[in-house]
């Protein structure tokens, strides 16, 4: 069971961030045969499409990054990788699940989807948008690193039809950016936001990260200043946490040291309860545990809503997660592998895991309990599940915790419970997939 006195402790190496569920580490490489399985179904009716393409390269790997990504590909190279992607999404369209369905949503991640040159851009997508038509798409968002964006990449990533910009700006400082492996610096921060704002999107997203090396108080304030100066029109801040595929932790175990070099989570938790109450302040809402919106009823996330409700999602590219027709599963995680599976003409599948349909409840529970509410009867008409009855123990735990609370049938958590969502979300993972926490 959670303890409000867990945010006190030092952090260690390990995951976080709770993305999905079962967790990866119990999808097999055994089972991949039922991801075939999945697409040779047809699609449930009401159930959202989505498409996640993957851009793995960057200028330099950031040193808490525990993405694929590569930094040392040339142009014929990435050009490889780009057609191999457009193949595996052909090969994926004849797919009874997908065929004749249109994507809610794109969402194109990395890496550094912004790397790619303007024309690679328009190329990659024109030949996408011709095999899975998105002009009914309710969003289409792209990541970006802000030493990437001049004029033309900013004019060519909006004319690819993207609707939310997000920014990797982390931090406003240059030595934090040095230290922690950032690529670009503060003057082209400045830079690129000012040319996206003038390019007209429809949203703009800042990303920051709370607790990275060297980060103090002055500069976490100096953070949250420039935010609300900039005044983007949503802001995303998580908490710095060590993965194990990290450089962070490579050399925090070639010198014998446990701790990570990063502030601890009661700090980085107090500095993002001081960031949003300061966006509050400035007119922003609270829309999850990582999120802030400046207008709730123009800004949406669809990726994020639709995904955390259950959609079905095709994700492309090396190392790359779907959802399809309830099996998870995730692409081949070395480029090479991937994209010889591709020309083999065989689904480039590392990894899977089929879900009952308590497990998809469960997921769509703990998720959605990242947004800060849950409303019982949504699980009651979907699933059959009285979810406030079925974790009676675990809610009153967490109540008298001061964590969150339980009226009318809606689940709301409190401020210091959204902070430390991640942490309280295993007290409703089922028995067999409960592991040590980290924090």
């Amino acid at each position: 069971m959670s303890s409000v006195a867990d945010k006190k402790k030092a952090t260690r190496a390990g995951n976080y961030f709770i993305s999905n569920y079962p967790p990866f580490s119990f999808w097999s490489d055994d089972q991949n045969a039922q991801v075939e399985a999945a697409y040779d179904q047809p699609s449930k009716e009401g159930v959202p499409l989505g498409l996640y393409h993957h851009i793995p390269f960057c200028r330099r790997r950031c040193h808490f990054c525990y993405f694929r990504v590569y930094t040392d590909k040339s142009a014929d190279e990435i050009k490889h990788y780009l057609d191999s992607t457009v193949t595996e999404l052909e090969m994926m369209a004849r797919k009874p699940l997908i065929e004749g369905r249109k994507p809610k949503f794109i969402y194109f991640g990395g890496g550094t989807p912004s790397y790619l040159s303007a024309k690679q851009l328009g190329e990659l997508t024109d030949r996408m948008k011709a095999i899975l038509p998105w002009d009914d798409a309710q969003e289409v968002a792209f990541e970006c690193e802000p030493g990437t964006l001049n004029p033309g990449k900013l004019a060519a990533i909006k004319d690819i039809g993207v609707t939310r910009l997000s920014l990797g700006i982390e931090n406003f400082d240059d030595h934090i950016l040095e230290i922690n492996g950032r690529a670009h610096r503060s003057k082209e921060v400045g830079r690129a936001y000012e040319r996206a704002v003038a390019e007209g999107f429809d949203q703009i997203n800042i990303d920051l990260i709370s607790g990275m090396i060297e980060e103090t108080e002055e500069n976490w304030q100096r953070n949250i200043e420039k935010t609300i100066e900039y005044a983007p029109d949503s802001v995303t801040i998580y908490q710095m946490e060590i993965p194990y595929n990290t450089t962070i932790y490579k050399e925090m175990k070639d010198n014998g040291k446990l701790v990570a070099p990063v502030a601890d989570w009661e700090t980085k938790r107090r500095w993002v309860k001081e960031a949003f109450a300061a966006l509050e302040s400035a007119g922003y809402t609270i829309s999850s545990g990582y999120t802030a919106v400046k207008n709730p009823e123009k800004t949406k996330f669809e990726y994020r809503d639709s995904l955390w409700g259950g959609a079905d999602l095709l994700g492309l590219g090396v190392a790359s997660f779907s959802h399809a027709a309830g099996v998870h599963y995730q692409n081949l995680t070395e480029i090479d592998d991937y994209t010889q599976a591709i020309e083999a003409g065989q689904m480039p599948t590392k990894r899977s895991f089929r879900t009952t349909e308590e497990q998809r409840m469960i997921r769509e529970f703990i998720l959605q309990m990242k947004l800060g509410k849950v409303d019982s009867s949504y699980f009651d008409r979907k699933f059959g599940v009285d979810v406030v009855n079925r974790w009676s123990d675990e809610l009153e735990q967490l109540t008298d915790e001061g964590l969150l609370n339980v009226t009318g049938g809606k689940i709301l958590l409190e401020r210091d419970g959204l902070l430390c969502v991640d942490n309280i979300l295993h007290d409703f993972f089922l028995p067999e997939h409960r592991t040590d926490r980290i924090v």
